[in-house]
């Protein structure tokens, strides 16, 4: 017998060596308002079929936690593939980002046909077939050579290259009915389990809509990001071009030697972006009509607006142009007076943690010519100090405006829209897995902060992690609605960055203690990161954006 402690319920009890956490959830009664898709076993992600032979702690998930929503979603990605190769057999889909409160995909028909209003009626049709017959997904652990022969005689040639540069010995993957696939991270026991979910035809392919978290009963409101998805599309066309369309591509690149060769084509990729933006705001700067005059620059957490504002001023220099910078940041509220959470801990992220009216007052007499002493806010003292920084835009100078609220219409409704340009920065990886696993777009983001907070002895690994999930909420709250009002969109994804990543952020991940509930955050990174090629930074420019989080 084993003893399991159900932190739901918070109660011990005795089971059976090998009894499943599906057979455990009758037991301990967890009134859970939502259907239960997952599970963490000692601060691990399992699967509802893991079978227990140990004594362990468990804690039942739904899709309203992180871990639940990626099971259900990799398991919706499983349904939609079983039911493309059942309705459309020869096709081959490629799962590639999310996107408008879902996932964009590409469905391929084996005949080379376009993929039409009637295609899409038989697909969902089909899909939900296969939930009314609650069809069981099976996992098997085999070894890595068998597993690569199998994709390799099913045609999986992305699958075969990730695994034959991935290292492990062992490689488990899933069947639904006659059909595999491969999935990095565990799903739920059967297709029943897919209640709530949606397709739609989205631009030149598919949109594959998923349950609300807040909500899981219903679907997240669509919602047309068309900036957005352009800024994907220019990314996955650079891939198409180089032959990087997964990780077993770029993995295999740097194994042959080509490291150095992409890391100069992804520096150069963000500088021609950089100039390209530097020269509209020239252009629009020289409009003798309507002159530009504030440059507004804004961005999730980690995405680089720090290192991004120094390197548009450089090319602004180029341009003939003479740029002054203010931070946000500097227009904080003095400490005591930061709005605070309902448990009396501050909100840093909230809109009114800036001065938006002091700070629109200042810029507005920046624009008319005044000499302005701009405050800077001490981060120690937690106090707005005047230090004697004045600022005035003469002849040929520009005003650059950093920080998350940057694009907020509150903080610059009395400047006219012709004497603004604003730009948004993000990180939208291009590259997959795999053409059926996608990454994530936070993942790039949650890596970057958790490394520079390390070297910065500013926070552990457990820290960020602890606080991720409040970072995410309030850029859904207050930076992503003002991302589609954006003049020019800056992706600071890194062609190769998990590679380079890798080696600063293994040893900080592993420091995240297994008794802590971080650890499940840090043992997905971990999982996640060993995928990647290591590749030294010793080549990465002291310029780059990725010198922002690593050093140097």
């Amino acid at each position: 017998m084993v003893q399991v402690y159900c932190k739901n319920t918070k109660e011990s009890k005795r089971f059976p060596e090998g009894t499943s956490l599906l057979q455990m959830l009758s037991d301990f009664d967890c009134q859970c308002p939502y259907p239960i898709v997952s599970a963490k076993v000692n601060n691990v992600s399992q699967g509802l079929k893991f079978k227990v032979y140990q004594n362990k702690d468990i804690e039942f998930i739904d899709v309203r936690e992180s871990s639940g929503m990626r099971v259900y979603c990799r398991s919706l990605c499983f349904l939609l593939y079983k039911a493309a190769t059942d309705v459309f057999p020869g096709s081959k889909l490629y799962m590639e980002h999310p996107i408008s409160h879902g996932y964009f995909c590409h469905l391929r028909k084996a005949d080379g046909t376009e993929f039409t209003a009637e295609d899409l009626v038989q697909l969902e049709a089909h899909m939900w077939e296969l939930v009314e017959k609650d069809m069981p997904f099976h996992r098997y652990d085999v070894q890595t050579e068998r597993a690569i022969r199998e994709f390799r005689k099913a045609g999986f040639d992305d699958k075969v290259r990730l695994l034959e540069t991935s290292g492990e010995a062992y490689t488990d993957y899933y069947t639904l009915g006659e059909t595999s696939d491969y999935y990095y991270g565990k799903l739920v026991p059967s297709t029943g389990y897919l209640k709530v979910w949606g397709i739609m035809l989205y631009h030149d392919g598919l949109l594959l809509r998923v349950p609300s978290r807040e909500d899981p009963s219903r679907l997240e409101p669509f919602e047309d990001q068309p900036k957005t998805f352009e800024m994907f599309k220019e990314a996955l066309r650079w891939n198409i071009i180089m032959g990087l369309n997964t990780v077993g591509d770029v993995n295999e690149a740097f194994l042959n030697g080509r490291a150095s060769e992409l890391i100069q084509i992804a520096e150069a990729l963000q500088e021609k972006k950089i100039v390209q933006i530097a020269e509209e705001i020239d252009r629009r700067c020289r409009n003798q009509e309507h002159p530009l005059k504030v440059v507004l620059i804004t961005g999730p957490s980690s995405s680089g607006k720090t290192t991004f504002c120094k390197r548009l001023s450089v090319q602004l220099k180029a341009c003939g142009l003479k740029p002054m910078s203010v931070s946000t940041d500097d227009y904080f509220v003095n400490r005591l007076d930061t709005p605070r959470f309902p448990d009396g801990s501050f909100d840093f992220d909230n809109f009114d943690t800036v001065d938006h009216a002091l700070m629109e007052r200042d810029i507005m007499r920046l624009i008319s010519g005044e000499q302005v002493e701009v405050p800077e806010f001490n981060f120690v003292t937690g106090l707005r100090e005047y230090n004697g920084k004045k600022l005035q835009l003469g002849e040929g100078r520009i005003l650059l405006i950093e920080g998350i609220h940057a694009l907020n219409p509150a903080l610059t409704s009395q400047i006219p829209d012709t004497a603004k340009f604003k730009i948004f920065i993000n990180t939208l990886t291009g590259t997959n897995l795999d053409n059926h696993n996608w990454i994530p777009t936070s993942d790039n983001r949650l890596l970057r902060r958790i490394v520079r907070d390390y070297n910065k002895g500013a926070f552990s690994a457990r820290a960020s992690i602890s606080n991720w999930q409040n970072v995410l909420a309030a850029e859904q709250k207050w930076i992503y609605p003002y991302q589609e009002t954006a003049d020019a969109m800056f992706n600071s994804a890194y062609l190769i960055e998990f590679a380079v990543m890798k080696n600063h952020a293994e040893p900080i991940l592993r420091s995240v203690p297994q008794n802590c509930a971080e650890y499940a955050e840090a043992h997905r990174l971990l999982k996640f990161i060993h995928y990647f090629t290591p590749v030294p930074d010793k080549e990465i420019p002291a310029t780059s954006l990725l010198r922002e989080f690593i050093g140097g």
